[in-house]
């Protein structure tokens, strides 16, 4: 009797021949990037450095795409983009110590987002691990524990016959759900020395399907289906399993009210009679959900961005499907299901028994009148102009990325990304820098069509050497640069606190004329003249640089009332 576990894959003659005479002057590197090529990968990002060399001289040997960046730290939010628009794992290559630690705010991003970052990096000898001090050049007594509260998994090679199995786990685990970073370090010795091994070919690196438990979705769809006042928060993790389809056939059939977070934005289409938007930061909107007697929450943990900083208090029964299993129940007590977003949506949507509700569509058009007479009652008629003319100017199809900036916080609430997997932000980890050098990883996932990046003065500081990235790889990303001359909610926040802001103001170039320096096109525009400038900008090939001269004000909180 045969089993599937018991059946091996017959080599062909050619790949024997191959293995038996493996071609010369190959060295641990080329084992990397063979893997990778044999997992599927067409394009790494990274930056070189001396421990981490065999890794890139292989490069030239492969037909690996390598997108090179100026800053490890943004070499990562590159990673993170191509690995969120792509759904693939995005091979980070890094140096030991500094290099490898550069990167460690990225990866709590890609973490926190929930991004396949495969993060590759070079190590001291073999004989120096272990903890000893041995006085390597940067040398740590142990680099792996850097990364172990911010990955998923870490992964130590000490041998070249690992590599291949080692990159191949990793790989798994950043694709099996939830998605996230890994980390795999490799000695120099190792990436260096000449190899006899054969050529790497075949890897099978599927990643685990996160199925629901049918008893828990059975209840789940009773309660549902039961329900009097439905409502549906739905997180990134509806944007990341691609489930987007299916929870609109789910909100269909219940005529349950949904709000996206900011995380999942585009998950439900903007427009839809039940979309409540993502108007997370208003009271109304928690009052709503509050008031639902069946709250179904699909990829999202209710964290403090979800849940209108911890204000929001359910009365009903709550209905929670996450991934992530630290975050199941871990804010809210729930119907805790342990799946991926699409596996649980597709078993509702299977046992759920439609219904009717005639009130749903109008309580949601009262909730976003009031919502809009608050906010106009703010006399914030510049930052809703400015967020107009944006989504004006920007195709209905390109990807848009938006640092911790007040332009971006009112993308969250109030940007219509018009699809899912479209609007991304650094909201996750909540670092500054993120916008534009993701946005350089999305152009080189798709170079099909323009990519926008949002940053305010103080995140563009932290990116301002992709310029030279952006110009080397001909990549099309317009930035959009808001210069108020400092770091503005913070001087907000601070203000409000404090009576007045320390710290918050910065001295800052001509933004225009830097993005010159580089050779790269920049605009210097106004409130009237944005919307030209940016769909200019936007329909010129190649990098491109708008400056903004503007000072935003956000709308008032609802979680201190």
């Amino acid at each position: 009797m045969t089993h599937d576990h018991d059946l091996v894959l017959r080599p062909t003659a050619a790949q024997i021949s191959t293995a038996l005479n493996p071609p010369p002057g190959r060295n641990g590197g080329d084992l990397v990037v063979e893997t990778l090529a044999g997992l599927g990968a067409t394009t790494v990002f990274g930056l070189p450095g001396q421990h981490a060399l065999g890794m890139f001289d292989a490069l030239r040997r492969s037909a690996l795409r390598y997108i090179g960046l100026r800053v490890e730290n943004n070499a990562g939010f590159a990673a993170d983009a191509y690995g969120r628009i792509t759904g693939e794992a995005a091979p980070l290559l890094l140096s030991t110590g500094p290099g490898a630690l550069t990167s460690l705010a990225a990866l709590q991003e890609a973490a926190a987002a929930s991004a396949p970052v495969l993060a590759i990096s070079s190590q001291i000898p073999t004989a120096g691990l272990g903890g000893g001090r041995h006085g390597y050049l940067h040398e740590l007594p142990d680099q792996a524990a850097s990364f172990r509260g911010v990955v998923k998994s870490v992964h130590t090679v000490r041998s070249q016959s690992q590599i291949p199995s080692a990159i191949a786990a990793a790989w798994k685990s950043a694709l099996t759900a939830p998605h996230g970073p890994v980390w795999v370090e490799i000695p120099q010795d190792v990436l260096l020395a000449e190899t006899g091994l054969p050529v790497v070919t075949a890897m099978d690196a599927t990643p685990d399907d996160l199925v629901p438990r049918p008893e828990l979705t059975a209840v789940a769809a009773d309660l549902l289906s039961r329900a009097a006042r439905p409502a549906i928060i739905a997180g990134g993790g509806v944007v990341r399993a691609d489930a987007s389809g299916k929870l609109l056939q789910l909100a269909e059939m219940l005529d349950a009210p949904v709000v996206t977070t900011f995380g999942g934005k585009g998950a439900f289409p903007w427009q839809h009679p039940l979309s409540m938007q993502s108007w997370l930061e208003d009271r109304y909107t928690t009052d709503l959900l509050e008031d639902a007697d069946v709250l179904l929450v699909v990829g999202s943990g209710l964290g403090e961005l979800s849940s209108n900083y911890h204000t929001f208090k359910p009365r009903g029964r709550v209905i929670q499907i996450e991934a992530d299993l630290g975050k199941l129940e871990s804010n809210h007590p729930a119907l805790g299901i342990h799946a991926d977003a699409r596996l649980a949506l597709q078993a509702l949507l299977e046992t759920v028994s439609p219904r009717e509700d005639d009130t749903a569509a109008g309580r949601v058009r009262d909730l976003l009148a009031r919502v809009a007479d608050r906010i106009a009652a703010q006399e914030l008629t510049l930052e809703q102009d400015v967020l107009a003319a944006v989504r004006r100017a920007l195709p209905a199809d390109s990807p848009s990325f938006w640092d911790m900036t007040i332009l971006a916080y009112w993308a969250w609430s109030a940007f219509d990304t018009r699809g899912a997997n479209t609007m991304h932000s650094a909201q996750g980890a909540g670092g500054l820098g993120y916008g534009f050098p993701a946005a350089l990883g999305a152009a080189a996932a798709d170079p099909s069509r323009p990519v926008l990046a949002v940053s305010g003065d103080g995140g563009a500081l932290y990116s301002i050497a992709e310029l030279a990235t952006a110009k080397q790889y001909d990549l099309p990303v317009t930035w959009l640069i808001v210069d108020d001359g400092g770091y503005g909610i913070l001087r907000e926040y601070m203000t409000d606190a404090f009576g007045q802001a320390t710290a918050t103001e910065l001295t800052r170039p001509d933004y225009v004329a830097l993005a010159e320096s580089f050779g790269v096109p920049g605009t210097r525009t106004t409130p009237e003249t944005l919307e030209t400038d940016l769909t200019k900008a936007l329909a010129t090939p190649g990098p491109s640089v708008v400056v903004l001269p503007a000072v935003l004000r956000m709308f008032a909180p609802t979680h201190l009332d």
